[in-house]
């Protein structure tokens, strides 16, 4: 019960790593807003942690929208007055070939994936200093930040921004004791890329390149996230965190 009684805000909570995340800090103890755009999913998830027991809001939001980003934060707000932690999770990624990458997929990419990590960060951010929290603001990003895809280069270019924004917010944040971190997971079999990874030969080649022998599960990337929630990572700012079962080390 590591979190108990802290209240927890993650985006992209409706499935996936956001889900896995949202449903660890649940067992150990949180207060957790599930934050999602999908409603059915978000609902389902609610419906089920609090059948388990635990204190759990859904509400619905774009992260891309100013607007509906503060409408949350109030919400969360006037359900437990306070904010302790930020997971950013929420991220899409349809896979466009370079030549042919419509302008508006590119800006909804960068929308939902950059200048909504931004937007959220910001906004609880300014509740954390303003209440004196020493928070923890932890991010989903990717070892896409650091190798290319031809199929993401809008993905990519997202989570390498990530990267720096984390990088940059520790500095700022630091001084009010709140610590900004990334988690990078590898090949994580989530809805975005299931159908990818149905195919035999792509999931064999997946599972050779990691060292451990496998592909990721969500599950895999929420114990990662949940030691930056916690006291254990109380010297961690600005910190990037590898999580892909060794693939970015194997060159073969």
């Amino acid at each position: 019960m590591r979190l108990q009684e802290h209240v927890c805000i993650v985006t992209g909570a409706a499935r996936g790593i956001g889900r896995a995340i949202a449903e660890r800090f649940a067992q150990e103890g949180a207060r957790v807003a599930l934050v999602d755009l999908r409603e059915e999913q978000g609902r389902e998830v609610e419906h089920a942690l609090k059948a388990a027991g635990h204190d759990v809001l859904f509400v619905q939001t774009d992260v891309s929208s100013a607007g509906q980003v503060q409408d949350m934060v109030d919400r969360v707000l006037a359900q437990w007055g306070t904010i302790d932690v930020l997971v950013n999770d929420a991220g899409i990624c349809p896979f466009e070939d370079f030549l042919d990458l419509p302008e508006a997929v590119w800006d909804r990419v960068l929308d939902v994936n950059l200048k909504g990590y931004f937007l959220v960060a910001q906004a609880v951010a300014r509740i954390m200093v303003a209440q004196g929290v020493k928070g923890r603001i932890i991010a989903v990003s990717s070892i896409s930040a650091e190798f290319g895809g031809s199929q993401q280069a809008h993905y990519c270019a997202s989570k390498a921004g990530i990267n720096l924004l984390v990088k940059s917010m520790a500095i700022s944040l630091g001084p009010y004791g709140i610590t900004c971190n990334a988690v990078l997971p590898g090949t994580v079999e989530t809805d975005i890329n299931r159908e990818a990874l149905a195919d035999p030969s792509a999931r064999a080649y997946w599972s050779q390149r990691a060292p451990l022998g496998r592909i990721g599960q969500p599950e895999d990337i929420a114990g990662p996230v949940l030691f930056f929630a916690t006291p254990d990572s109380a010297w961690c700012t600005g910190a990037l965190l590898v999580v892909d079962g060794g693939v970015s080390v194997n060159l073969q």
